[in-house]
């Protein structure tokens, strides 16, 4: 089975700089809203509104749990279910984009006086509400990847510029909002003067940066031109068309191989930024200092961005992979005895640590979405079947629930060196050293999970990715040369 890539309307324009900066804007738009909550939630609701953190721990693997049923439904529906005549993609983003609105706002409602069981409630069912609202956008988005174009080393652009729209709102975040909702007060216990988390300013917050997002996303919408279009698949909805999803997805090598991947570098890489926040809450006593900390872990990623490119089409991604995700993973070990004091000298050997962690992390953050549509391509071509929304749903399951296992494992990690809940709590002495430790524990295992299963598991090869690439060349001339005819019948 072949993938047949034409315009549905005349000549589509040729792949290019609006599709990169469009494709961009709209991770830009998603990011603007989870790294909100995937950095703030966790605190919000442990600091400011007073939840323990084993309650908290399992409202995130109930939602998660949720999240199950939610990816996989409205994958099969974002496949099957087109509500725009020109776009099977685009209406489902803008959709999901205004109800993304609704519900990052209600996550950061001030319900701090609510009796402890609706504060419960609250969180529980605002944060699965949000879940399915993101759903909406993240999985068409994601989806969008492999239709944009089929060329291999055009799928890594677009994913280097996602990774660019990713990282711009995780900066302003990490930058800018630690001087809007931390503040200094002595601690009426201690005397003591500490940072505090200032929960009644996340709310407007999270009304800025929605509409911020909703904004960005629409630009995706007017920017992004789908190219490829396969063809449609027999028997595509109902429990049938779930299951035959499932079977192409577990039975798809190169799939199972980045998901896992996916999963350790999501739940102990990106659901953990709390720790580093409580790392400078606690140990340093400077969350002004947080947006430095930020700036060297994307260090890496910028380096990254410049020669990933060249070297993913010298020595192919899994390989270039592997050696980012070992040296990411040896760098973890080395930061655990690393001898990081709470002045600013040990801050700076903290950040220099965090930069080496976060090599390998940087190259699969930037590279996993053109891996990912390189993944979904192979599916086609071994079922002939056209499910990019529901693989990418399925992927996008594992990694929502790699967020709740992070942000699980991060709640009972805190539990067990001694993390009290509460504004003005009290935290054992040796807390921020330990978070610390914590923290970089869970960076290193995340590296080398994922490093031994990008290795060993995923099995797309550079020889393979040449193959895609010559297919699309092919393609591509034959497209152009038969514009040409039809341009020169009509002179």
């Amino acid at each position: 089975m072949s993938t047949k890539t034409k315009a549905p309307q005349g000549a589509v324009r040729p792949f290019g700089w609006m599709d990169k900066a469009g494709y961009a804007m709209g991770d830009m738009g998603c990011g603007f809203s989870f790294q909100l909550v995937s950095t703030f939630m966790q605190l919000f609701y442990l600091q400011y509104i007073g939840l323990s953190p084993n309650d908290y721990a399992i409202i995130i693997l109930i939602s998660k749990a949720f999240d199950a049923v939610n990816d996989i439904v409205i994958g099969n529906l974002v496949d099957t279910k087109r509500i725009g005549k020109k776009s099977k993609y685009m209406p489902w983003i803008l959709l999901g984009a205004v109800t993304l609105i609704i519900f990052n706002v209600m996550i950061f409602a001030p319900v701090k006086d609510f009796p402890y069981a609706g504060k419960y409630a609250w969180c529980l069912i605002s944060y699965c509400m949000w879940s399915i609202a993101y759903t909406m956008v993240n999985v068409p988005y994601g989806s969008l990847h492999s239709v944009i174009t089929d060329d291999p080393q055009q799928r890594v652009s677009l994913s280097t510029f996602r990774s660019i729209g990713a990282a711009l709102p995780a900066i302003i975040i990490m930058i800018i909002l630690p001087g809007i909702v931390y503040d200094k007060v002595v601690n009426p216990t201690t005397g003591i003067e500490e940072q505090v988390l200032k929960g009644e300013t996340l709310l407007p917050v999270a009304v800025v940066m929605s509409i911020v997002a909703l904004v960005v996303l629409w630009g995706t919408t007017v920017l992004v031109k789908e190219r490829v279009q396969r063809d449609a698949t027999e028997n595509t909805t109902g429990i049938k068309a779930m299951l035959s999803s499932v079977k192409s997805f577990f039975t798809n090598r190169a799939m199972v191989g980045a998901t896992i991947a996916s999963v350790a570098a999501v739940a102990l890489f990106n659901s953990t930024m709390a720790l580093n926040n409580m790392v400078f809450q606690y140990y340093f006593k400077d969350t002004d200092k947080v947006g430095m900390a930020m700036i060297g872990s994307y260090a890496p990623m910028i380096f990254v961005m410049i020669f990933l490119g060249k070297l993913t089409k010298k020595f192919g991604k899994k390989s270039v992979l592997g050696v980012a995700m070992l040296v990411g993973a040896i760098s973890g070990v080395v930061s655990i005895f690393a001898p990081i004091t709470p002045d600013s000298t040990g801050m700076w050997i903290y950040i220099v640590c965090l930069m080496g962690l976060n090599i390998g992390n940087a190259v699969f953050q930037i590279s996993v979405w053109a891996i990912v549509a390189d993944c979904i391509e192979v599916s086609y071509r071994k079922t002939g079947k056209s499910e990019e929304g529901s693989l990418y749903a399925l992927y996008s399951f594992f990694r929502k629930l790699a967020q709740g296992i992070g942000q699980a494992v991060v709640s009972w990690g805190l539990v067990a060196i001694g993390f009290v809940e509460g504004e003005n709590a009290v935290q054992p002495e040796s807390f921020g050293e330990d978070v610390m430790k914590l923290y970089f524990i869970v960076l290193a295992a995340g590296s080398l999970i994922a490093f031994l299963s990008m290795q060993f598991i995923y099995n797309i090869s550079k020889k393979d990715e040449n193959e895609m690439a010559n297919i699309s060349a092919e393609r591509q001339k034959s497209m152009q040369e038969a514009a040409q005819y039809a341009s020169d019948l009509l002179s």
